[in-house]
């Protein structure tokens, strides 16, 4: 599928939440469990990898054996694998408690271990320390920031003639262009259900937050609700541009890796998702050039906001085999070192200060505007509990089939969110 904070960072990645998913995949470095075997279970495909190695090198005998999976498959499996006592050493763990694998979710039942006693604990910024909590004790290892938007093939733009809009008028006079010239601005991968809720999370931020920045204490206070809220007029949008042709035919049928494919190639001009992405599009085509804009939501640019937040960190299992070995990866994790090779590696932007990484300038308007205040959390990271979010998920592809409403959809997330915890 991270969708925070910023400033509030924090907001998935959830970013989402959200959410840095991947296609699935396993790398074996050695086999069984003992002192010099590390076992984990990531989503970062196509980020861990050069870690691994680096942690391996850094630590000669040691190996990694490590899986890596999409968000809803590993959401759907890390809890199984929890509860049977076969999960790995670490783990990927989103922030805060919107999902079935975030941070509030996981150390709630005791299936984490507290690590609020490792050095980079009290480093974190007070805004990504307070989705990476639980009663005030830390336990996700978050490496990264991350931001939701339009990533735009620039080769492809420049194809096109056309230039990233930002305003609402112009995002739907740009979606009629593209399609006029045979090439739909935007891939969308709603196969993948956590791929739905990226287009809304970065409408909402402006139509919603826009207007109020206190919108999720009300909702926390019981003084407002999805339903009657501008929440209806981020769904109309969304609903908007795929009746424009913002997005490929078929957004249903066509799932994260085949939307990156779209928009790697040139067949769309771009995608609208997390920065994560941009590494990925980057795999697919290294000579391509890929840049994130916030995706606009109003008639007034300087109203825009973009949805940002802490990205998915790693926890450990409290049962870990190897604790010692697990806990010497995270804070590799958590090195400048380790971070920046991560973020580097996915396009994003370190959760602490004095790493020495330089801005990709890809991410030149994203760092902007989270210097700025223009950021938002990733929406799911404040819910109650990891329900709403599963609902909107489902509710948004049953939507797009025509076997829901956006009313209906809203009410069952208000009726999920006043369930509590």
């Amino acid at each position: 599928m991270k969708t925070r904070k910023l400033p509030v960072l924090i907001a998935a990645l959830t970013a989402g939440a959200l959410l840095a998913a991947c296609s699935g995949g396993t790398k074996a470095g050695g086999s069984g469990s003992g002192s010099k075997t590390l076992t984990l279970a990531s989503v970062d495909q196509g980020s861990v990898e050069d870690v691994v190695k680096a942690f391996e090198k850094a630590n000669p005998g040691v190996k990694v054996r490590y899986t890596t999976s999409g968000a809803d498959q590993y959401q759907q499996q890390i809890r199984t694998q929890l509860s049977s006592g076969t999960a790995p050493d670490v783990m990927s763990v989103w922030p805060g408690n919107g999902n079935p694998g975030a941070t509030v979710v996981l150390a709630r039942p005791g299936y984490l271990r507290d690590l609020s006693d490792q050095p980079w604990a009290a480093k974190m910024p007070d805004a990504i320390k307070s989705v990476a909590q639980y009663e005030g004790k830390t336990y996700n290892a978050i490496f990264g920031q991350n931001g939701i938007g339009a990533v735009y093939n620039q080769q492809a733009m420049a194809k096109a003639g056309l230039t990233p809009p930002d305003t609402w008028p112009d995002l739907l006079a740009f979606c009629k262009a593209a399609k006029a010239k045979g090439t739909p601005a935007f891939a969308l991968g709603n196969q993948d259900a956590w791929v739905t809720q990226l287009v809304l999370y970065a409408l909402v931020a402006t139509t919603v937050y826009g207007e109020d920045r206190d919108f999720d204490k009300k909702m926390q206070a019981g003084q407002a609700t999805f339903a009657q809220s501008p929440w209806t007029t981020a769904l109309d949008k969304y609903l908007t541009m795929e009746k424009t042709g913002c997005f490929q035919k078929n957004p249903l049928g066509t799932n994260y890796e085949a939307s990156q494919a779209l928009a790697a190639t040139g067949k769309t001009l771009g995608i609208i998702q997390g920065n994560w992405v941009i590494a990925l599009l980057k795999g697919k085509n290294p000579q391509g050039t890929f840049t994130l804009k916030a995706l606009p939501a109003t008639d007034d640019p300087s109203q825009t906001l973009i949805p940002a937040a802490a990205g998915a960190g790693y926890g450990v299992n409290a049962k870990a085999k190897n604790p010692e070995l697990a806990l010497k990866f995270v804070n590799f994790v958590m090195s400048p070192e380790g971070m920046n090779l991560f973020v580097k590696k996915q396009g994003g932007l370190p959760s602490l200060p004095d790493t020495g990484y330089s801005v990709d300038p890809s991410l030149a308007e994203l760092s902007t505007f989270i210097a700025s205040d223009r950021t938002v959390p990733f929406m799911d990271q404040l819910w109650p509990n990891a329900k709403v979010q599963q609902t909107m998920l489902s509710g948004l592809q049953e939507i797009f089939s025509g076997q829901s409403t956006p009313e209906k959809l809203l009410d069952e997330m208000d009726t999920d969110y006043k369930a509590g915890s």
